[in-house]
């Protein structure tokens, strides 16, 4: 829990201990670095404001080394600024003031959606053209030498559409796939997140995901 108010991360510890988190705080962002250096963190609840480094720059960093959940609490809660978050890799964002219930419940979404489940009929590794994804390993390859950083989030609407090439996913569809269809995330959400997932894939020259006007996306 990253945040430069000493009261907000007092009341995000409890919080989240009273549901068997372990939690380690940190009052910027440079702190917050030097914690995960060590290791063993599973997900990263992040101010945007703080001195030293803030939110932003922070999650540019860890979004550079892999794709650790990272949950945005902020009191900056103009749309402009959630889908700043969200562009920069964040797999959630929660605004202030803020429900200690409902940030525990965004934990536990984010962590379940992290956490790769098997099943007969959701292959682990899927592949299209020159992508090639593997769920178990949290790994986008294009070419199968390239790798591509994408969130937990990105990579499961990336899997849901190709899983059903040609077949067009609505937003609400998207959002079953991706967020186990909770009812806080919005539409324009998903379609950040495919945004960031057509900006990384161009990066290789991959065109994959068709926006189909007025109905929704899906595999070329």
């Amino acid at each position: 829990m990253v945040d430069d108010e000493a009261h907000i991360r007092e009341v995000v510890q409890y919080a989240l201990e009273r549901e068997g988190y372990q939690v380690e705080t940190a009052a910027n962002g440079a702190i917050a670095l030097a914690h995960m250096a060590t290791g063993g963190i599973d997900l990263v609840i992040l101010d945007v404001l703080m001195p030293e480094l803030d939110g932003l720059s922070l999650c540019r960093r860890l979004r550079a080394q892999g794709a650790l959940p990272i949950i945005f609490l902020s009191s900056r809660t103009e749309e402009a600024d959630r889908i700043l978050g969200l562009d920069l890799g964040g797999d959630d964002y929660v605004t202030k003031p803020f429900s200690p219930r409902e940030l525990a419940a965004r934990v536990r979404s984010v962590l379940r959606r992290s956490a790769e489940r098997a099943s007969s009929s959701a292959p682990a590794s899927l592949r299209h053209g020159r992508l090639h994804v593997d769920r178990g390993r949290h790994e986008v390859l294009i070419d199968d030498i390239h790798p591509v950083i994408v969130t937990v989030t990105e990579i499961r609407i990336l899997a849901a559409l190709l899983e059903h090439p040609g077949r067009v996913l609505t937003r609400a569809q998207l959002i079953e796939y991706a967020y186990d269809g909770e009812h806080h995330i919005t539409e324009r959400t998903i379609d950040t997140h495919v945004r960031n997932l057509r900006a990384k894939l161009a990066v290789h020259g991959v065109d994959a995901i068709e926006t189909v006007h007025g109905l929704g996306y899906r595999c070329r």
